[in-house]
């Protein structure tokens, strides 16, 4: 089975300000990094981001003034591929989620850039947001950045504004 993972490129539409469309404001940042099932820093990621998933939806649902951008990272299955994206903005329904896509697909052929997609809480790998220009969460894009040359890592964080 293959795992394709989305990365700290991919939000460019998380983090352009005003961006609402489906068009990344730059497509070279669109990348996709694969990661084989099981990666245990990714591993580690995914339920670091879970663990505290329920503090960052109430924060999502009140968010102070100095927080912008919240996204979710979900899951989406097409037949033996599974590909992660970020999902932004989101909402909760009665039965999960649903948000747009915000990332081109690559490896799965059942969605498409700028759709409108439902999801539940067991398709949720990562969350984030912005807090006065600085990246909270996204634990996966971290994990992201080791996959990366050490320069196109820190033009990353430098850039969106990780710190990790």
């Amino acid at each position: 089975m293959k795992l394709a993972v989305r990365t700290a490129m991919s939000l460019m539409l998380a983090l352009a300000p005003g961006s609402a469309g489906a068009q990344a404001t730059d497509p070279d940042d669109d990348k996709t990094i694969i990661f084989t099932p099981g990666d245990p820093e990714m591993a580690a990621a995914t339920a670091q981001a879970l663990a505290s998933l329920d503090d960052f939806l109430a924060l999502s649902e009140a968010p102070p003034a100095d927080t912008e951008r919240f996204k979710l990272k979900v899951k989406v299955r097409d037949g033996n591929v599974t590909e992660h994206f970020w999902v932004i903005p989101f909402r909760r329904t009665e039965t999960g989620f649903v948000g747009i896509l915000a990332n081109q697909p690559e490896e799965v052929h059942n969605v498409v850039l700028g759709q409108n997609i439902e999801f539940t809480r067991d398709d949720i790998s990562d969350w984030g947001y912005t807090r006065g220009g600085r990246q909270v969460g996204s634990f996966t894009v971290c994990v992201m950045f080791n996959k990366m040359s050490k320069e196109e890592a820190d033009y990353m964080r430098d850039k969106y504004g990780f710190d990790c």
